[in-house]
């Protein structure tokens, strides 16, 4: 590329906005104090399904849906006028690296609920699917997006299952996310529906680089809020915060042990925390409820949290369920 098309390459990209390095390092600070009471839970000193349950559960997808929404903004606005593809190919590289670090780690960790597709593995995929959409005229990914809209749509207010398969619970389609009992995991973000506010944010940007509001944007300072600097600096933050985060929680252990779990509140939480991911809040609460008093009816509860029981082939816990399960629907 000559000096002259190099200077008018230059001169048509969106500037550098502080706002939205901003909004994404405030996404992070509420990113850490969501972690850090699962951290706190994880180490007994809130009870099980704490971070999983009520208003924490909607914090923890409304932080998902901003950074998947600002994700696909600054993909948008990082590939006009052309696709700087070095930039690119080295940017997603961090990102796939950091979320196979990520699955490796927790599958040595934690084997029972590894992260094996998680917010950075759901960013890797849309990544290379969203460079594909910058390239196609901006109807087509109107159409896409308003697609998604009308299918979260559908499965949150419709028919909740409608789009959903048994076919999908394996755990090689747990990307697409339309499985009725996807494999339990400490961090889940699917294509669906989480592609939803990433091409939202997309859209928006694209609309938005035909106008002069990302120059009117910029405009706006933003270099004294710490917020902003943090922003930029989005993935170290997100690989460094959690080990040190859980390291405070258990220094604190240590110096502070946490009170010995109550085993029904540890069944109701556990129970709850697995039932909600696929059912609603108020069926998990009448499921538990009942498989509870009938365990302990039955004098199963002790036996089963202490690991003599195998929940996936015990007749009578697997009749429990069954029953429970009817009765709530």
């Amino acid at each position: 590329m000559t000096m002259p098309a190099l200077q008018a390459d230059a001169a048509a990209r969106p500037p550098r906005i502080g706002l939205l390095d901003m909004a994404r390092g405030i996404a992070l600070i509420a990113m850490a104090s969501y972690h850090f009471t699962w951290d706190m839970e994880f180490m007994g000193y809130l009870a099980p399904g704490t971070a999983e349950t009520g208003w924490l559960k909607i914090y923890a997808r409304a932080i998902a849906t901003t950074f998947l929404f600002i994700v696909g903004i600054s993909l948008a606005l990082s590939s006009t006028p052309t696709i700087r593809w070095p930039s690119f190919w080295k940017r997603f590289g961090m990102i796939a690296a950091a979320a196979a670090v990520i699955s490796i780690a927790t599958r040595v960790a934690m084997p029972d609920t590894w992260i094996y597709f998680g917010i950075l593995h759901c960013i890797a995929l849309l990544t290379l699917i969203g460079v594909v959409f910058v390239r196609l005229p901006l109807a087509f990914t109107l159409l896409v997006t308003i697609a998604l809209l009308a299918a979260w749509i559908l499965d949150n207010f419709g028919t909740p299952g409608l789009l959903r398969s048994s076919f999908f619970d394996p755990r090689y389609f747990a990307w697409i996310g339309l499985a009725e009992t996807p494999q339990r995991s400490n961090d889940y973000v699917p294509l669906f529906p989480w592609a939803t506010p990433f091409f939202v944010g997309l859209s928006i940007a694209l609309i938005t680089v035909r106008t002069r509001l990302p120059h009117r944007l910029a405009a706006i300072g933003t270099g004294f809020w710490w917020p902003a600097r943090l922003g930029r600096h989005s993935l170290a933050f997100y690989v460094i915060h959690q080990p040190v985060l859980i390291a405070i929680a258990y220094g604190l252990s240590l110096v502070v042990p946490p009170p010995q779990p109550d085993p029904v509140e540890t069944y109701l939480g556990e129970c709850n925390s697995a039932c909600v991911k696929q059912q609603g809040e108020a069926l998990c609460r009448s499921f538990c409820q009942c498989t509870l008093d009938r365990l302990q009816a039955q004098s199963l509860l002790t036996p089963l949290q202490a690991g003599k029981i195998d929940l996936q082939n015990d007749e009578r816990v697997q009749t429990i369920a069954g029953e429970c399960s009817a009765e709530a629907q």
